[in-house]
């Protein structure tokens, strides 16, 4: 028998399993406590449960699938961490600090297929979706990386921004928020976790529909066809003319603001001319919208990019809010390891290889 991450299932499909397998309902509650408030590592530690229903669980399911290859700590506090799943395959999560509390980037697919060409996740080819369990799994092991260093610190805010489309696993990535949102778990709030997609356009239409606090982000990084295309080959099938539309369906449905974001490449999107096009491109939505301007972590593979100057960023800035456009600079974390998302795992790779 094949078992499977029990940090896959919701509460409800938990409990629903349990009553299946001829136990009592209130047993779901317990395992979920042990699970999310004690953080236990082994079924065994699950003192208040029968032996049955232990061997039941331990027959099924497993706790622990990712094993720790390589953990980064940067002088701000941000910690990368390299973990190995099951089948040898290896994906990275990131520890953020900020003023506002800890927040965690998690990955979704082993690999990605958008194909950006200024990212480093893209060097690797998709080789498989993550399972639910194991991307719930990524902040079990960061949160009890916390409870060992012993500050009482917990994770806060939950971002998924790490390797692979979100939108393009869709239904592990959904099982992933509930759980982790669940208040008689981990119980972090909708509206601090962020899901970011390249512009998947019908899974925007699909998450809008989920009526959850959960906030979007859209991977911009060009306000016109052409340009976008080049960087981004995802927007030969989701060109703008789809995408927006989708992020109107999704403002007018939810009433939440979206983020976009904007890797600002050097004379390549960040002039003052691709500025005011991205202020025509969001004018008809400003009061919901959000730009998120980010300096480019150079990437080996991609040495056609170049970071911006401070000047061409500070111009680029000035001229989206000067426009109504709501607007920030992103705070770097990291800068001292392997900051650009991917990066260390393509480097791992490679020197296995």
């Amino acid at each position: 028998m094949s078992k499977t991450s029990i940090y896959g299932l919701t509460f409800e499909q938990l409990t629903s399993w349990l009553v299946e397998h001829g136990q009592k309902k209130f047993r779901a509650q317990q395992v979920w406590d042990w699970l999310y408030k004690k953080r236990i590592t082994d079924f065994e530690e699950m003192t208040n449960l029968n032996k049955e229903c232990l061997a039941l669980l331990d027959n099924h399911f497993y706790i622990q699938s990712l094993k720790q290859a390589i953990k980064q700590e940067s002088s701000d506090g941000t910690i990368k961490f390299l973990f190995e799943l099951q089948d040898g395959n290896l994906i990275e999560t990131v520890l953020m600090r900020f003023s506002y509390g800890l927040s965690v980037c998690v990955t979704t697919q082993v690999g990605c297929n958008i194909g950006c060409t200024f990212c480093a996740s893209g060097l690797l080819t998709k080789n498989r979706d993550l399972s639910g369990g194991e991307i719930v799994e990524q902040i079990m092991k960061v949160q009890q990386h916390l409870d060992r260093v012993g500050k009482n610190e917990r994770v806060s805010h939950i971002v998924v921004m790490g390797i692979g489309e979100p939108f393009d696993n869709y239904s592990n990535m959904m099982d992933f928020l509930r759980v982790v949102n669940d208040q008689n778990g981990l119980s972090i709030g909708a509206r601090h976790i962020t899901v970011s997609t390249s512009g998947l356009a019908h899974k925007i239409y699909d998450f809008a529909d989920e009526d959850i606090q959960i906030n979007l982000a859209v991977s911009l990084h060009a306000p016109n066809n052409e340009l976008r295309t080049k960087i981004m080959k995802i927007n030969k099938a989701f060109p703008l003319e789809k995408l927006m539309p989708a992020v109107d369906y999704y403002l007018e449905k939810t009433n939440r603001r979206i983020t976009f974001e904007y890797i600002l490449l050097r004379d390549v999107n960040d002039h003052k001319e691709e500025a005011l096009q991205l202020v025509q491109l969001l004018k008809d939505k400003r009061h919901l919208s959000y730009v998120n301007l980010i300096p480019y972590n150079p990437v080996d593979e991609h040495n056609q990019y170049q970071r911006s100057t401070k000047e061409s960023i500070v111009k680029f800035y000035e001229t989206l809010l000067n426009n109504g456009i709501q607007c920030g600079v992103r705070v770097e974390q990291g800068s001292d390891i392997d900051a650009a998302c991917g990066q260390l795992r393509s480097k791992q790779i490679k020197a296995k290889s």
